[in-house]
This record gives C-alpha cells, sequence and structure tokens, in this order.
C-alpha cells in the first residue's frame, strides 16, 4: 500500500470517500470518458450514449433506453474488488464515516458499507412512474423491452439520475455535511468534471485532500496527495 496515503489514514479521525467509476473498474465495469469508457464506444445508431441515458430519451424512445441500459449500464454479477472492500473495512474499523459515489453499480453496498450516499442512485433500485411501486433490479432484467408496473401498468424506470434531471436534495445535503465535517477527504477514480456532484469537494474544509485517479483533475492544485494510479495497484499489499 501506498506510504503516504497509509500515514494519512492513520493519522485520520473523520475520513470520507468520494468514488467514481474508476472504482469499479477492477470489478470488470468500463468508466465512461477514457479512451475505452462507455462514452466512446462506436454504437449502431444515431444516437450518442450521453443523449440515450437522458430523461428526454427515456420519454421519446424507452425502447431504445432499455435496450442500451441493460446492455451497457447494469452489471449484476460484478462483485466488489479490492478497493471496494478496503474502504468497507475502513468504515468498519471506525476511520471512515461515509462513501458519497456518483456510482449506480451498488459495489460499496455489495461490500459492506451502510453509509453511502448513491449521489446518482442505483440500478438496484427501480419504481413505477404512474403509482410509484418498488421493483428490484430482477424485475427490469425479465422483462423484454419496456418493463411495465404489474399492478398499474405503468412505466417501470431506474431510480438513477439521468441527464436533464435533479439530484436529491435530502441526499446531497446529507453528503455535503458530511464532507464539511471531515478531515480527510480520498477521492477515488473520478474525473471531477460531472457537475453538479463534482461542487461536493468544494464543501471539504478539513487537512487532508487525497486524489486518486489516473488523469489529472481540476483539484490536482488543491490535493495534499496526488497519485495518478489505479486505486487497486495504489492498494495492494493493504491488509483487509
Amino acid at each position: 500500500m501506498n506510504k503516504e496515503l497509509k500515514e494519512i489514514i492513520e493519522k485520520s479521525k473523520n475520513i470520507v470517500l468520494f468514488s467514481g467509476a474508476g472504482i469499479s473498474c477492477g470489478s470488470g465495469i468500463p468508466d465512461f470518458r477514457s479512451a475505452n469508457g462507455i462514452y466512446n464506444e462506436k454504437i449502431g445508431g444515431k444516437f450518442r450514449p450521453e443523449e440515450i441515458v437522458s430523461h428526454n430519451f427515456l420519454e421519446k424512445y424507452p425502447e431504445e433506453f432499455y435496450s442500451f441500459y441493460k446492455a451497457k449500464m447494469v452489471y449484476p454479477n460484478a462483485g466488489p474488488n479490492l478497493a471496494h472492500k478496503y474502504f468497507a473495512e475502513l468504515e468498519k474499523e471506525g476511520k471512515l464515516k461515509a462513501v458519497i459515489t456518483q456510482n449506480i453499480d451498488g459495489l460499496h453496498y455489495k461490500a459492506g458499507n451502510r453509509n453511502v450516499f448513491e449521489l446518482h442512485g442505483s440500478v438496484y433500485r427501480n419504481y413505477c412512474m404512474r403509482c410509484g411501486k418498488r421493483f428490484g433490479l430482477e424485475y427490469i432484467m425479465a422483462h423484454n423491452g419496456v418493463p411495465e408496473c404489474d399492478e398499474c401498468g405503468g412505466k417501470v424506470r431506474p431510480d438513477v439520475v439521468l441527464y436533464g434531471e435533479q439530484l436529491d436534495e435530502d441526499v446531497w445535503e446529507g453528503a455535503a455535511k458530511t464532507v464539511a465535517a471531515a478531515d480527510t477527504m480520498i477521492i477515488v477514480g473520478t474525473s471531477l468534471t460531472v457537475y453538479p456532484a463534482a461542487n461536493m469537494v468544494a464543501y471539504f474544509n478539513g487537512n487532508n485532500l487525497v486524489l486518486i485517479n489516473k488523469d489529472i483533475t481540476p483539484y490536482d492544485n488543491a490535493a495534499t496527495l496526488i497519485l495518478h494510479e489505479d486505486i487497486e495497484n495504489v492498494l495492494k499489499g493493504a491488509q483487509l
């Protein structure tokens, strides 16, 4: 494990983790904006991936939305990797107070974290747009085409934040308060260019801002420690 990171963690008492797609690459889930990311894939048809995962697209072209969503955004067989497991252990030890994630894959929960703010929602939560009935991921995956509510026949959609939609205000406020109270913020696997989520960093007033991302970010100059590496390489050898 990286020596500097280990020392920061040992001295910290109130750590918050802010994670992006890069933390889940080791679990076989591609990120979005890298050269091999979902948004750079050549996909047949006339629509770009960013258009497809938008509120307007879901409303206008639900069949195409669900075809892309189930093929490219949902990975039900993915399991937590070393990074997810490490930060779950930190929470059990009492050092890590919360995880704030941009990811919708649910892997922090699968690893054992319990205080998780999912800014963009989760593929494991779905609801009927007409009556509000809740459904699990299995219900979505079992349907061909557009999943319909088994009670009212309305469209069932994932409880994820699509382009053109607002983040949940309560989730945002809870995450912001947690960041403001932290003495160390560890940011993993995010370019910090997706807003408003990237604004979460502005709430941090603590001593140590740690950035672990393969590419540079707009906040590199403000960081206490910068590691342009894969998170699993950084944590290699860490005790779980």
